[in-house]
């Protein structure tokens, strides 16, 4: 992962074009909340011995930490399915991440934002591989998209942040993705 890691570090710093991730073409560029936005990084999420998603995330300027990406407006995570997984799978993954980096009273206070978001996962059916699941980040709304569609929305900038850090909190949900995400830094 080392190597895919510099890879993509590499390919962002010499390039403007597009950034392949494991035969997953990335855009260098998105638009979110009508501000242009930067791939910052991106790698491949594995569980066990399979590969998941790769995920990315897009900022207006690049950041190395995650305080400078939750300091910072509009943000994108993304998820470019590498298999199929059903809204049960997405739920449990996204709330074991959660969990992760957040302490229970924390978890109380996003409570009925999670429900939320599992609502708008659940209404996913099956995500398939080769979909795209967006999580975009505008004020203190949360998007969530699949395949280009809007799905649903989340208020309360605490679930924003809390989500953010499934990917790059002090728990993240793997390590080198989140130092892939955040750049190779």
């Amino acid at each position: 992962m080392k190597s895919m890691v510099s890879i993509v570090a590499f390919a962002m710093a010499t390039s403007a074009a597009a950034v392949d991730v494991d035969g997953v073409k990335l855009d260098d560029k998105a638009s979110v909340g009508g501000q242009e936005l930067v791939l910052n990084g991106a790698g491949v999420r594995k569980r066990a011995i399979f590969k998941v998603y790769v995920g990315s995330l897009y900022v207006p300027a690049k950041a190395q930490t995650t305080q400078q990406v939750l300091a910072k407006g509009p943000r994108r995570i993304q998820l470019n399915l590498l298999r199929n997984l059903s809204s049960d799978q997405l739920i449990e993954a996204l709330m074991d991440g959660l969990k992760q980096n957040l302490s229970p009273a924390e978890m109380q206070a996003i409570a009925v934002q999670s429900g939320e978001m599992a609502a708008i996962m659940k209404s996913f059916g099956q995500a398939k591989e080769g979909g795209v699941v967006t999580i975009d980040f505008v004020g203190t709304s949360t998007k969530i998209g699949l395949d280009g569609a809007a799905r649903g929305t989340i208020e309360g900038a605490a679930f924003n942040d809390a989500l953010t850090r499934i990917w790059i909190g002090e728990n993240p949900v793997q390590a080198d993705l989140k130092k892939a995400m955040l750049g190779g830094a």
